[in-house]
């Protein structure tokens, strides 16, 4: 059903861009989240999966379980909700569509396509990473149940995804109708037995995909093919995959049983955890001992076509019609009847004889005849001797008394797990694993694995830790991501997973440090993150500093410098004023940095003030200079023979160069009185008044001529 996709979602939050992918059930296409700035992909369902009234409420329950999901190896899932959109016919659906974190990168199915098998060390990497987001969906109770190389993103910086969480799951409900029209949930190629058949499944489903994930890894293509998804569901349930190391010479047989163990057609005999799976997985990686070493997938097969015919069944053995009712019975292998009536149809009629054929002839044929009674007898000798060895088989079997090997944990000791063995009526062997970074004497695995039936007496080979061995985190700092991953796990250590920074020295993509930190010394084993460059760093702050200091912080990190001097009264000269882009500011490794120097503050060239007469005129020259006048202790503006000094003392009433905005201060000569009026008065006696004379008359006038 083909629907119009609408501009935006949840009122404009949310804008929609080109379409990145497309599956059954919906398409998914590059968005941005315009409320926080960031890039999403928007999943939106076909419109025809929203009239199914149980597959929305499924899908609503199940996405909110799966947004709860917190993991590096997990896509996260921002928001969800419903948009109201409109088909070609014009009706109005409520589609519902998910909002989830954009990674960058491709998608393993891509990659397998592009470049074929991949290495034994990136098979290992990818198969942690996924197996991480299993272990982790698994403990918070969600089933994937469509794992596949289509689901699994590797993002540029080499960070395994997994996707579609809870969707397949959201599909429970409606699966029994699904399955009776021939449609089984999941791709044929990755689909788990109990899923074909219609039963149902657990986590151990999940494992069963990932070990046909893995399969697709090694040899470059699924472990079954066929014409049609029924033929290959059909295969997943009937036959056992051509063993990895038959399809690619030189690939260590270890890889053919641990996808034997993860493909085990009977769950039980499977991992039955994604930590199990990763632990042999760490284990090929590290040279250790495999839990898969153990099983037998053909003995596996067996039991399973056993279990197939229901107790009191009229089936043949080997018949497997009542487990495969979810599938076509067009594709359900015919009877002895069906195929002897065929051969009959298709036999060719036989010639006779003529009375005219050689004695040649003849002889030929007697001769036919005797090697064909001769090959006959012989048959009939060795159906003869393989009957009579399987009842011998069967009787011997019959007598020998079978025991379930007991779990041992590392809660255990040796004494305890001894007393275990020996109670089940078993032989307890206990060695060292000096391979284990686990704690001295505590328990790794045993051979054979727990539950394993065997004869009883049989002996229980159990491993305990030796004690982790140190080594130290060598020194990766500036190699890539496969340098530093192939540098690690040649010391002993684990890449679990990596993490992105900035950096002002180490180039872009590369190791700029590890947690735990380089040199220092830990148990083998030890997980290691690794932090690589974004090839983007921050300029520092470099205000005060002199100009050598400043340039040299800023070329020891890489940077290309321009000097450019700028008057600062606030800033001594020589000193940085600062930096342009500003200090923090992100930006790329080897960016060009203006580094602004202060001048010191701007100058003025003031006038000479030698000719003013009064303080006062020399105040008025002095104005408007672009500097403070001031004027010193008991200086008045009548003072005469003014003198001026800038702020450091310097005498410049010639004029001269000061700062800009400083103080100059002005000082002068008090001016001289006139003391003949008081001098005439001290002279005069008051008690014997006397007529003035004619000078005195003289003076006085000269004086009130003066005032």
């Amino acid at each position: 059903m083909n629907q119009e996709i609408p501009q935006s979602l949840a009122n404009g939050r949310y804008t929609i861009g080109p379409e990145i992918g497309h599956g059954g059930m919906a398409e998914v296409h590059l968005g941005t989240d315009t409320r926080l700035g960031r890039k999403v992909a928007i999943k939106i369902m076909r419109s025809d999966f929203a009239e199914d009234r149980t597959f929305l409420a499924r899908f609503r329950r199940e996405a909110h379980s799966v947004a709860m999901l917190n993991n590096p190896n997990i896509v996260s899932i921002y928001d969800t909700g419903e948009e109201a959109i409109t088909d070609a016919t014009g009706t109005r659906h409520l589609v519902p569509y998910i909002v989830m974190e954009y990674v960058k990168g491709q998608t393993l199915r891509d990659i397998l396509k592009e470049n074929g098998p991949l290495s034994i060390r990136d098979a290992e990497q990818i198969m942690l990473g996924m197996l991480n987001a299993l272990e982790y969906s698994h403990r918070m109770g969600i089933i994937h149940r469509d794992i596949k190389p289509g689901n699994i993103m590797i993002s540029d910086q080499g960070v395994v995804k997994v996707m579609d969480f809870g969707i397949a799951r959201a599909l429970d409900d409606s699966a029994t109708q699904m399955t009776k029209s021939q449609g089984v949930v999941g791709t044929a190629q990755y689909l788990s037995p109990e899923q074909a058949r219609g039963e149902t499944v657990d986590m151990r489903s999940d494992l069963y995909s990932a070990g046909c994930v893995l399969y697709e890894m090694l040899t470059g293509r699924p472990p079954f093919t066929g014409d049609s998804p029924v033929a290959i569901a059909y295969q997943h349930v009937s036959e056992i995959a051509t063993p990895p190391s038959e399809l690619v010479p030189g690939l260590p047989k270890v890889w053919d049983q641990v996808c034997a163990k993860a493909m085990a057609k009977d769950k039980q005999n499977r991992y039955s955890t994604a930590a199990e799976f990763k632990r042999d997985i760490m284990a090929v990686m590290n040279g250790g001992h495999v839990m898969a070493a153990a099983f037998n997938p053909i003995a596996d097969f067996k039991g399973q076509n056993a279990s197939s015919t229901p107790s009191g069944s009229d089936e043949k053995p080997g018949e497997t019609t009542q487990s495969f009712s979810p599938l076509p019975p067009e594709i359900i292998p015919n009877g002895p009847a069906d195929t002897q009536a065929d051969t009959q149809a298709g036999q060719a009629p036989v010639a006779t004889a003529s009375p005219s054929q050689s004695r040649s002839a003849q002889r030929a044929r007697q001769r036919k005849r005797k090697k064909i009674i001769i090959w006959s007898c012989v048959a009939g000798v060795i159906a003869l001797a393989l009957l009579i060895w399987g009842i011998v088989t069967l009787v011997n079997r019959a007598r020998v008394v079978t025991v379930s090997v007991p779990a041992i944990t590392e809660e255990m000791s040796a004494t305890r797990a001894e007393e275990r063995i020996t109670a089940a009526g078993l032989k307890f062997q206990r060695e060292v694993d000096h391979n284990s970074s686990k704690p001295k004497g505590v328990f790794t695995h045993q051979t054979p694995p727990a539950g394993t039936k065997v004869p009883k007496g049989s002996t229980v080979t159990v491993w305990f830790s030796g004690g982790p061995v140190s080594a130290t985190v060598p020194n990766v700092k500036g190699m890539t991501q496969a340098e530093a991953t192939t540098r690690l796990k040649r010391a002993g250590f684990i890449v679990a997973s990596t993490s992105t920074e900035d950096s002002a020295t180490v180039p872009q993509d590369h190791v700029t440090r590890t947690d735990p930190p380089i040199a220092s010394s830990q148990p083998k084993g030890t997980a290691v993150i690794l932090y690589i460059s974004t090839g983007r760093t921050s300029v520092p702050d470099v205000a005060g500093k002199s100009q050598d200091e400043a340039q040299k912080i800023l070329s020891d990190r890489g940077f290309s410098i321009t000097v450019q001097p700028q008057a600062n009264s606030k800033v001594a000269k020589g000193q940085a004023i600062g930096t342009n882009p500003a200090a923090g500011s992100p930006v790329d490794q080897k960016a060009m940095i203006t580094l602004y120097i202060s001048s010191g503050p701007d100058q003025v060239q003031l006038p000479g003030v030698s000719g003013a007469q009064t303080v006062g005129d020399a105040m008025n020259m002095l104005a408007n200079r672009g500097v403070t006048v001031t004027l010193s202790n008991g200086t008045q503006s009548d003072y005469t023979n003014p003198v001026v000094k800038d702020q450091n003392g310097n005498d410049i009433t010639n004029g001269g160069t000061v700062d800009k905005d400083s103080t100059v201060t002005i000082s002068g000569t008090k001016p001289a009185q006139d003391n003949s009026t008081s001098d005439s008065s001290k002279d005069s006696k008051p008690d014997t008044p006397q007529q003035p004379t004619e000078p005195d008359q003289s003076q006085n006038s000269g004086a009130n001529q003066s005032q």
